[in-house]
This record gives C-alpha cells, structure tokens and sequence, in this order.
C-alpha cells in the first residue's frame, strides 16, 4: 500500500447497531488486513461499488429490522451498476441479465409487474438485506476481491443474523451462495436455496417460487411480510 494511503476501519464504516452485532464474530486481525487491502484497491484501481456505497446494504437494513437475506457473489463490475446492494442497479440503469429473472419469477410468482427500475432499496427499507458474499470488485474483472477477506466479514454477518431472536429467511441462490446453509443453524430460522438467476443457469431459479415461500414463512412466525411489489425506495 502507498505510504499515504491510510487504511479502512471497515467496522467504524458500520451503523453503529450492526457495528455491536457483528463484533463478536470478526477476527481483529483478519479486519485489518481486509481494511488495508481495500483502501489500496480503491486508491490504485477502478472499483465498485463506490466507497460511499460500500456499506450501502447495512445502512438501508438494521439488524433488528432484518427479516430476509437475499445473498449474491459480488457487485456488478461494470461502470454505473454497482451501488452497494445485491443484484440491484440505480434508478435509470438497464437491467442486468440476472435481475432480469429475478422479476420475471417475481412476477410468475405473485403476479408482480415487471418493475421498470432494477433499484431494490425499497426491499431493503422493508427489512431485506441485500447483501454480496464479497463486497468490491474491480472493474471489468469479476471475482477479482475474493479471498481477500470479505467472505469472513459477510460470514461474521449471517452469524449475526443466526443470532437474532426474530425469525430471517435467507434465500441462498446459486451453488457460492448455497455454501453459507451450514452458518444457519438456529431451527427458528428458514433457508430457501435455489439455483442462481443467471441466465447462463438454465434451471434451478426460475420455478423455485422464493418470494410466495418468504413471505409465508414470515406470516407462519407472525412477522409482516414484504411487499415485493415495492423494489424502489
């Protein structure tokens, strides 16, 4: 890392309320190391999400509010795409392949309009975190932050969320995210796996109804339920 080139803090970065949660399952030094690696990347390459958006899925999504996990790979790694939340665009943005079938299950699910934005921080303000196993990415070159740390620190949060006394369904798409099952393990909880939405996965996703069994799941717990035909804030 340049001399000058101070690293993150990444926990200060967290609202305070996922700052308290998440402690006791981060590894101190491994923190670290992710901080430094992070604040050189975003000094010397192009990377996305935006460091202003970085924490972008805690800040909409308390954890006391959480009552959906929605878990991606890693951001979009095109210009303009990523904005600190999983699979989700900004306002005006062309809809990505994946999410593109993320709305048409939606919509062969609950009968759901096609949305005409991809921006989904109107699931995060109902209590869905949407959340990316690996939080940055360079541009143009997927997968190029992983096993760099994130995946301990999106760990540390699915334990976190395992913790909470209400019930969260995590829905688990695609064989990376499917992985994260075995950190679930209190019985009050719901794990929905399915394949991933990409249409490179031909089956698996679409037909799996995630959105009706999340929402009855809910209910079944005595929890309101999301309305998913409210993706933009």
């Amino acid at each position: 890392m340049p001399d000058d080139v101070p690293p993150l803090d990444l926990p200060a970065h967290l609202p305070e309320a996922w700052q308290s949660v998440l402690t006791p399952h981060l590894d101190p030094a491994g923190t670290a190391a992710l901080g430094r690696f992070v604040a050189d990347e975003y000094a010397t390459e192009t990377v996305f999400p935006p460091v202003e958006d970085l924490f972008s899925a805690y800040r909409l999504c308390a954890p006391q509010d959480c009552r959906v996990l929605i878990l991606g790979q890693d951001p979009y790694h095109k210009a303009g795409q990523a904005h600190g939340l999983s699979f989700s665009v900004r306002d005006g943005v062309a809809v990505p392949p994946s999410l593109r079938n993320v709305f048409k299950e939606l919509g062969e699910d609950l009968g759901v309009p096609k949305p005409t934005s991809g921006n989904l921080s109107g699931w995060a303000a109902q209590g869905v975190l949407l959340l990316n196993s690996v939080l940055t990415v360079r541009q143009a070159k997927p997968g190029s932050h992983g096993g760099k740390g994130w995946e301990e620190f999106t760990d540390a949060t699915i334990r976190a969320l395992d913790a909470l006394e209400h019930r969260v369904v995590f829905l688990l798409w695609g064989g990376y995210a499917r992985k994260k099952a075995t950190l679930v393990g209190n019985p009050q909880h719901v794990v929905l796996e399915a394949g991933h939405p990409s249409p490179m996965n031909p089956r698996g996703f679409l037909g799996s109804r995630p959105f009706s069994a999340t929402n009855k799941a809910l209910a079944d717990a005595g929890l309101p339920t999301v309305d998913w035909a409210r993706s933009a804030g």
